[in-house]
């Protein structure tokens, strides 16, 4: 139904009912009789397709037009395909959520976000936990910090009834790209660091060890002398 759909977009041929059109190809735009146009098309075993209808007059091309249709439909699936389908996942607290619940919904959001989705975060407040909503405002701060390189706040903690919602987009594949060469770059910098320390240490192992060993041999000459 979609490909009949494409098909009825552009007119072809003898579906052509202007008395002139303007003939568009590579050498150039030419006015002419839709006949004359229809002659040209028949000779080069091609088709007369209407691009432009609304043009004054309209516009056509003289190509294949079982290929154009094809290159339509492919043009058409690569877009489609190119179109991210942005989700809303959820992640629930609760006012008192221990630290172990709580890096486990910290990983689930940042593989959310890296895959291009956006995340609700709320605490859910039963009967009197309601008093404690100030921890739930702190606790979903927390989570939008601690995922500050994959994501940007939407909108900051709001209650409504018995829930406090947050809401975060993911950031850009370019700044998530920078988070993670920042990560690598400063890895190197502690490497390089660590390295450096240990190179340090044996070094002062050397000498101290040098050092012993002209001690030991300038107490074995005093002894050689006193004998």
């Amino acid at each position: 139904m979609k490909n009949d759909n494409l098909k009825n977009q552009y007119r072809v041929n003898g579906q052509i009912h202007a008395r002139e059109v303007r003939v568009v190809g590579d050498g150039g735009t030419e006015v002419m009789p839709t006949r004359r146009a229809l002659d040209m098309a028949r000779q080069q075993n091609l088709d007369l397709v209407e691009i432009s209808p609304n043009a004054e007059p309209p516009v056509c091309r003289i190509i294949d037009y079982s290929k154009f249709i094809y290159q339509q439909k492919k043009r058409q699936k690569e877009m489609k395909q190119k179109q991210v389908k942005v989700e809303v996942k959820e992640i629930r607290f609760g006012p008192q959520t221990d630290d172990h619940d709580y890096q486990f919904k910290l990983k689930h959001a940042q593989e959310f976000l890296q895959e291009g989705n956006k995340v609700r975060a709320y605490v859910f407040f039963r009967g009197r936990s309601i008093l404690f909503k100030e921890q739930g405002e702190v606790l979903l701060l927390r989570f939008a910090n601690d995922l500050e390189e994959y994501a940007k706040v939407e909108q900051m903690p709001k209650l409504e009834g018995k829930k406090m919602f947050l809401f975060l987009a993911p950031k850009k594949a370019g700044v998530a790209k920078q988070s993670q060469q920042k990560r690598d770059r400063l890895a190197a910098e502690a490497k390089a660091k660590e390295e450096e320390k240990m190179r340090k240490a044996e070094e002062t192992s050397k000498k101290s060890l040098m050092g012993n060993a002209k001690g030991a041999e300038a107490l074995m000459k005093l002894k050689n002398a006193e004998e």
